[in-house]
């Protein structure tokens, strides 16, 4: 039996900043979403991530894995967004199987309102603080990070096919 590995001292202190990094961030910048725009983090997102997609338009069900939430969730909180008629639902054209959430115009010109003070935020918390050599290091990091994250896990059909295709 192995012994196990332990996290060093610098990468503890790494890691605990980081970490404290996740869950402070995102709050700062939902104080000031809520403050100036009534609108949560996550609201904010939906809002943004619809008004890059072609016609505004994405199914549920993709919306879900990019806002990392349960489809559930996802409904509930369209359904408050609906209520303030910054999105409405409909059945995809192309398999009715599927619904689809719109950004309405009332709703790309309240995200256009609120981004600018958005923007300011992320910019003064974020960007600022760091080089534009940091900011291309933290890219690179955050992709290297995910790639292990998003990777299928060991022992699976594709992890298998990868291994052989090296060989």
């Amino acid at each position: 039996m192995s012994e196990p590995r332990w996290l060093s001292g610098e990468q503890l202190a790494a890691w605990r900043g980081f970490m404290k990094l996740l869950h402070t961030l995102p709050a700062a910048l939902e104080s000031q979403l809520q403050q100036d725009a009534k609108l949560s983090f996550i609201e904010y997102y939906v809002l943004a991530h619809l008004s890059d997609q072609p016609e505004y338009r994405m199914r549920m069900s993709e919306l879900a894995v990019l806002a990392n939430t349960e489809l559930s969730r996802l409904s509930h909180m369209i359904g408050r967004l609906e209520k303030r008629a910054f999105v409405r639902r409909e059945p995809d054209p192309r398999n009715g199987r599927y619904t689809q959430a719109i950004l309405t115009e009332t709703g790309f010109a309240y995200l256009a309102k609120a981004a600018p003070g958005h923007v300011g935020r992320v910019l003064d918390l974020f960007v600022d603080a760091l080089t534009p050599e940091e900011l291309r290091t933290l890219n690179q990091i955050t992709g290297k990070v995910l790639a292990r994250i998003e990777r299928p896990p060991s022992g699976t059909a594709d992890n298998e096919n990868s291994r052989a295709q090296r060989k």
